[in-house]
């Protein structure tokens, strides 16, 4: 998910309770448009990163946004799982170890769940993923384990403190930090270790992170060669990043795999919605292709994508409670 894509579903809806938000956000009328609910989803998350100043409404807020895992749509509770882990509120973890252990969740949000628990860098977490590091039977989720139980020792661990990192241009906390700057890496030496397969997965994610913060063509041309890597979870994650430097250059590449039929949802989803942050006129014909795929996930994301395409492109804020 952009920056954008964030900033634009967190705007402040006016005169709803949290319990009216809930509502919404669990479709409890059976009417809520799924960009409200996405809208109810980030308003629900300010207040649970609120646990210093009002601990109450936060800890109400993360209990309201949990109760979303209960859903039938399996973007939304991915969405649910990515917003409890960027709150950098420990009371989030234990909705998130219950949904990274739970066989009954899909693998997205299985996947969501053990990098969320990366993100709020909670060591008590620790045992958990490597259970379902062991254990879960999708590749994608073992992977993510071992990036998660690898960004929570470095956030925890010496080295951090000793690291030089270029200040983020972007609000997210990411599966893995850039790589330091210690070493002046050029745009070809961060590809070669981007797509080295018999590097840890960690580090070719930092280099992957390094490359977002450069930012330029010749960067962002860089990580689109990770989309030819076998794993969906690292090519859902190139896409991502795209979604965040919002460089048209990835159009061409976000669109090509968007339309890949074969390439697994988390893959196609991510690619949808990086093209909705990126908005321009050149996406809004292909976004509306996806609102008949037969792929609920993509349907879903193109109808968030589309709601942030005309967001940009109106910066009008179109809310009705429902």
């Amino acid at each position: 998910m952009s920056t954008n894509f964030e900033r634009h579903f967190q705007e402040s809806v006016d005169g709803c309770t949290l319990e009216q938000l809930r509502d919404i956000l669990i479709n409890k009328s059976g009417k809520s448009p799924l960009a409200n609910r996405f809208r109810a989803l980030f308003n629900l998350k300010c207040t649970a990163e609120e646990f210093e100043s009002q601990p109450e409404e936060a800890q109400k807020a993360v209990n309201y946004i949990s109760e979303a895992f209960g859903d039938d749509s399996e973007l939304l509770k991915h969405e649910v799982a990515y917003v409890l882990g960027q709150t950098k509120n420990l009371n989030c973890a234990i909705p998130l170890r219950k949904a990274t252990l739970d066989q009954n969740q899909q693998c997205m949000v299985r996947h969501e769940a053990a990098e969320a628990l990366g993100a709020l860098g909670d060591k008590d977490s620790l045992d958990v993923l490597e259970t379902a590091f062991k254990e879960d039977p999708s590749v994608d989720v073992r992977a993510t384990c071992e990036l998660a139980i690898d960004r929570i020792k470095w956030q925890h661990s010496e080295k951090k403190t000793k690291e030089s990192l270029q200040p983020s241009l972007y609000s997210s906390i990411d599966p893995a930090p850039p790589l330091a700057l210690e070493r002046d890496y050029n745009v070809e030496e961060l590809k070669e270790l981007l797509n080295d397969p018999k590097k840890p997965l960690f580090e070719r994610y930092r280099a992957m992170f390094r490359l977002r913060d450069i930012g330029t063509d010749e960067a962002a041309l860089a990580l689109a060669t990770g989309f030819d890597d076998d794993s969906a979870l690292f090519k859902h994650e190139i896409a991502y990043v795209f979604g965040q430097m919002g460089n048209t250059v990835a159009i061409p590449h976000l669109v090509e795999v968007l339309g890949r039929k074969q390439e697994a949802s988390m893959v196609r989803h991510e690619a949808a919605e990086a093209l909705g942050a990126i908005a321009t006129g050149e996406v809004l014909p292909v976004l509306r292709k996806y609102l008949d795929d037969e792929d609920p996930v993509v349907r879903e994301s193109a109808i968030v994508a589309l709601d942030m395409y005309e967001y940009e492109n109106s910066n009008e804020l179109e809310y009705a409670p429902a």
